[in-house]
């Protein structure tokens, strides 16, 4: 769902905290529901999600997710992987680029030792919030591709969910389309074209660190208090 009222909007947020507020707004159907979780995706994701999480009033989580990355070209992306081994490959992108699949092999593996390790550094022992039976919006800074968004949903549905809702402040035409995404529903606040980087349409979208992250989930108690599993 692309929000229509948002359309005529500057084409820039000022920060990712700035889009998380405008984002929380649209997103309030779902306020203070005892059966919702936020989760966003690190880095860049997650101080967007807690500005949603907590206009809403709504529990945050986190939720990995790596982009195999092409070499030399920062926001391109030959695919993605997720916590619970999933990996999602671009062939458009891969076959266009002419990318060698002992390369696509080398990186996902290389992503894979990073994945394992952001996941002890933002979770420490803490289990995953439940999502089982759940309403789970999935937050990000954007989509451009939507290879990681989509890596995303899939290892989300792992967890059988009751519905997912992707929620972004900007996408490209296709990354707002719930098909494409393999989501129940897309909450897009705005999808420019053309389209050429998600950084393009924020003002502040310096790099989000790992002590930023932790010190965001730390201040959502349900993170750190939250031990059951699904």
């Amino acid at each position: 769902m692309l929000i229509p009222e948002r359309q005529a909007m500057a084409t820039r947020f000022r920060n990712r905290r700035h889009a998380g507020n405008e984002l929380g707004a649209a997103l309030k159907q779902y306020a203070g529901r005892t059966d919702t979780v936020v989760l966003g995706l690190p880095r860049g994701g997650i101080p967007v999600a807690s500005e949603v999480a907590r206009t809403i009033g709504i529990p945050l989580d986190v939720l990995v997710v790596r982009k195999l990355g092409v070499a030399g070209q920062k926001e391109l992306a030959m695919g993605a992987i997720a916590s619970g081994g999933v990996c999602i490959v671009n062939d458009a992108v891969v076959q266009q680029l002419g990318i060698p699949q002992a390369e696509l092999i080398r990186t996902q593996a290389l992503e894979e030792m990073v994945l394992a390790n952001r996941e002890r550094t933002y979770r420490g022992d803490a289990l995953a919030l439940p999502v089982l039976d759940a309403v789970t919006i999935l937050v990000d800074d954007g989509i451009a591709t939507g290879s990681t968004m989509r890596a995303a949903v899939r290892a989300l549905r792992q967890r059988r969910p009751a519905r997912i809702v992707v929620a972004i402040p900007v996408a490209s035409i296709e990354g707002s389309r719930p098909e494409f995404l393999e989501a129940d529903e897309v909450v897009c606040l705005y999808s420019p074209t053309p389209f050429i980087a998600v950084g393009q349409h924020y003002e502040d979208f310096s790099s989000t660190s790992d002590e930023e992250v932790r010190a965001l989930l730390e201040r959502h108690s349900p993170f750190n208090l939250k031990k059951s599993r699904d």
